[in-house]
C-alpha cells in the first residue's frame, strides 16, 4: 500500500486523466487508460522490485499526449506529463521514470525493437500491449481506423512490416492491416509471465476473429454464387 502522500497524486493523477479522456472516441479513452492502470496494478503484484507509485503514475500518463494525435510529435508525452507532476511537486527522480516509460512505451514497427529501460516500464507496456489483443483489442482498433477514416480492408494494399518509425508513424493502410502490422505480435513482444499468461486466450480470439472475418469477406461461409 502507498503512503498517504503519494495515494493523493495517484488519486489527483487519475481525476485529471479521467477528466481529459473521458468521452474520447478513438479507443484511447479514459477506459482505455483505466484498464491499463488496473492491470499494471496486477501485474505488479507478480513483479519484484517494482516501484509501484510510478508504475502506476506512468500507466495514468503513457497516453497523456500520445504522438499519434500531436502531430507525430513524440515529445508531447514527456513532456505534458512533466508539466502535471510538476504542478503537484512530484519528485524529480519520480518525473523522469515517468518521462522514460512514455517515451519507450510505444509499438514502432514489426522490425524496430522496443525494450524499457525500467521494470516499471515493463509492467506498464505490458499492460497496454494487452488491451490491443483479444475482444477490447479487436473494439479499439476498429474505433482508431474509424476515427482516421482508414477503410475496414482492401486485399489490394498488402500489410508492410515497418523497419522504422518513421515509417510506422506515416502509415495509412486499412484497419485489417493494423492486425499483421501489430495485433498478432503483440503477444510475443510481452516482457511478464503473468502478461503472457494473460495474453494466450486474447490472442486466441484475435486469431479466431481474423480468420472469420476475411471468410466473410470472401464469402466463403455462404453457398456458392456467380462472382459479382
Amino acid at each position: 500500500m502507498l503512503e498517504p502522500s503519494k495515494q493523493h497524486i495517484i488519486d489527483q493523477t487519475a481525476a485529471f486523466v479521467r477528466e481529459k479522456f473521458l468521452g474520447e472516441g478513438s479507443g484511447h479513452d479514459w477506459e482505455h487508460i483505466r484498464r491499463v492502470w488496473q492491470t499494471t496494478r496486477a501485474l505488479a503484484h507478480d513483479t519484484t522490485g517494482a516501484n509501484v507509485y510510478v508504475a502506476e503514475l506512468g500507466a495514468l500518463l503513457h497516453d497523456v499526449a500520445d504522438w499519434k494525435f500531436h502531430g507525430g510529435d513524440e515529445e508531447a508525452g514527456p513532456r505534458a506529463a512533466r508539466t502535471w507532476l510538476t504542478s503537484l511537486h512530484v519528485e524529480e527522480e519520480a518525473i523522469q521514470r515517468v518521462e522514460a516509460i512514455i517515451r519507450e512505451i510505444s509499438f514502432k514497427g514489426l522490425g524496430v525493437a522496443t525494450p524499457m529501460s525500467t521494470v516499471e516500464g515493463e509492467l506498464v507496456q505490458d499492460a497496454d500491449r494487452l488491451d490491443a489483443i483479444g475482444a477490447i483489442g479487436v473494439a479499439r482498433a476498429f474505433a482508431y481506423g474509424g476515427h482516421k477514416g482508414r477503410p475496414l480492408h482492401d486485399p489490394a494494399i498488402p500489410p508492410v512490416q515497418h523497419d522504422s518509425f518513421e515509417a510506422y508513424k506515416t502509415n495509412t493502410a486499412p484497419t485489417i492491416n493494423h492486425f499483421y502490422e501489430k495485433l498478432l505480435h503483440l503477444h510475443e513482444r510481452l516482457n511478464t509471465p503473468a502478461a503472457r499468461s494473460a495474453a494466450v486466450s486474447r490472442q486466441a480470439f484475435l486469431e479466431h476473429f481474423l480468420a472469420q472475418f476475411l471468410r466473410e469477406w470472401s464469402g466463403e461461409d455462404l453457398p456458392p454464387v456467380e462472382p459479382v
